[in-house]
């Protein structure tokens, strides 16, 4: 399987869907990957496409950072190009985001669902974010939405003491919109996507910009968050952390 294969892009008419498809590693993402999805979602208006599918395997959505991969990143002294062209790709662009998740969301699996527009849960689903507790701090402009979101409290006992939801949690929480048997996840969110394609695209776009509000505020907390980030990967909390996980791991 080459590298491009991890992440399959497929249109059906207006509906464009993005699979992360490394179902061996819990769809762990790696740098190749981050790229591959970013282009998915950036070459979208030119193709005419009118609704994005970001979906997972069967059993898992994102396990969120490949490892191996991050901590190279790590210690180049970032996030690295590839993560940040994705968020930037989610906090810019202007295709409507549906998302089919099912089993485990964690990290970037769960912060990249604060940027859709509407998120069909399985009942199985989990939720988390374990940045604080590896050293570091949250991303993908997760501190600045996920307090919009679901308030200071849901979002501090997620983000900060890295707490995880259960589908109802995350539907009381505002990030998921509905929640569907495992086997049903996917056709609930093809059945969602084409009722957006189907809308007037203009009307679409012009109440999603909106709503969401200033696309470069949302990309400047996530250039805020990376600053943060690189400077806590240098942390000896971070480095205690890591060395613990990567122990743990063998």
């Amino acid at each position: 399987m080459t590298m491009t294969d991890l992440v399959t892009t497929t249109d059906d008419g207006p509906v464009r869907t993005i699979r992360m498809n490394r179902p061996d590693k819990k769809n762990a993402l790696t740098m190749a990957m981050y790229d591959a999805m970013a282009e998915g979602i950036e070459t979208a208006p030119a193709a005419g496409i009118r609704c994005i599918l970001i979906g997972g395997a069967p059993t898992v959505f994102c396990a969120g950072n490949d490892i191996g991969d991050f901590l190279q990143a790590a210690m180049g002294g970032g996030l690295g190009a590839p993560i940040l062209r994705f968020l930037y790709a989610l906090a810019r662009g202007e295709t409507p985001l549906v998302a089919a998740v099912q089993g485990n969301a964690v990290g970037v699996g769960t912060t990249m669902l604060m940027h859709c527009d509407h998120v069909v849960a399985s009942t199985d689903a989990r939720f988390s974010t374990p940045f604080v507790s590896l050293g570091l701090v949250p991303e993908a402009a997760s501190s600045l939405i996920a307090p919009r979101l679901m308030g200071h409290a849901r979002a501090f006992s997620l983000l900060v003491m890295g707490k995880p939801l259960t589908a109802e949690g995350a539907k009381a929480a505002g990030f998921v919109n509905a929640i569907a048997a495992p086997d049903e996840v996917e056709a609930e969110a093809i059945k969602a996507a084409a009722e957006i394609a189907a809308l007037p695209p203009q009307a679409v776009l012009a109440s999603r910009r909106l709503m969401r509000g200033a696309a470069d505020e949302i990309a400047a907390r996530i250039d805020a968050e990376a600053v943060e980030f690189k400077e806590r990967l240098k942390s000896a909390e971070a480095q205690a952390a890591f060395t613990a996980f990567m122990s743990r791991k063998r």
